[in-house]
């Protein structure tokens, strides 16, 4: 485990070196009660797959990165895009990485694409919100159900020094009536990269329109892939199509660039 110190909070990291040296790097952004541990084997895989550098990182409040202090914002994953992030990758001399996030992490990267109009070379979004959906608070009520009266708690705590405060710092500020106006559709029309949108079929926390959505906002250089028998996590519900997917992806932009 390493950590690195960014906004003076202290904050978990994995750089998984290419085997060829090359510095083209994919940066993984985790989903709202994600953190490095959960990403598990994936990015490896990933890394093994495409032959690029990886660097995976838990945000302040997951896995063993600082705790938060106090309630989340509205704006937590715009205060994440276009402060954190952009240090971050300063911090390790990346530059032009292609994104890739699940749930949060999607949202959080597509902001960073357009909100900071830094140099990013793609990004894959798996899940990704552009705004709130019934469909997603449905859910999100569901899962508080589900941590007061299940052992959810427990399992979460093998990945987050505080599984508790983790928890309901997401499931709180989702649910707070002021977050049924969040939405990041403007700035989607400034990513100038190519964007691989992918979403589950049968996704519990939101529908169709979200990637649909995305692929209006940016425009021809967008596109979409609907996985079947996948829920909200497309990188465990259907690894191997998702790394096949990305791979693919990966390997268009190389050959787009020359």
């Amino acid at each position: 485990m390493a950590f690195v110190t960014v906004h003076g909070v202290r904050l978990e990291f994995q750089m998984i070196e290419s085997a060829a040296g090359r510095p083209d790097t994919l940066v993984f952004l985790h989903e709202g009660l994600g953190s490095l541990a959960l990403w598990r084997d994936f990015p490896a895989k990933v890394a093994a797959t495409t032959g690029w550098r990886t660097f995976v990182y838990s945000r302040r409040g997951y896995g063993w990165s600082d705790p938060v202090v106090g309630p989340r914002s509205v704006r937590y994953m715009h205060d994440e895009a276009e402060a954190v992030l952009p240090d971050l990758l300063d911090r390790f001399g990346i530059d032009s990485p292609v994104l890739i996030g699940h749930s949060d992490g999607g949202s959080i990267a597509l902001i960073h694409a357009g909100g900071t109009r830094r140099p990013v070379r793609g990004i894959v979004t798996m899940a990704a919100h552009v705004f709130v959906e019934d469909v997603t608070i449905r859910s999100i009520a569901e899962a508080k159900v589900t941590f007061e009266t299940t052992k959810l708690g427990e399992r979460l705590g093998r990945y987050h020094r505080d599984a508790a405060a983790a928890f309901w710092d997401w499931n709180d500020i989702w649910l707070h009536p002021d977050f049924r106006s969040w939405n990041i559709e403007a700035c989607l029309p400034a990513i100038a990269c190519p964007v691989l949108a992918m979403q589950g079929v049968e996704d519990e926390y939101g529908t169709g329109a979200q990637v649909e959505a995305i692929v209006a906002g940016v425009g021809s250089s967008a596109r979409t892939l609907m996985l079947p028998a996948c829920r909200h996590s497309p990188h465990r519900d259907q690894e191997a199509a998702t790394t096949a997917a990305i791979a693919g992806f990966v390997a268009e932009l190389e050959r787009s660039e020359g």
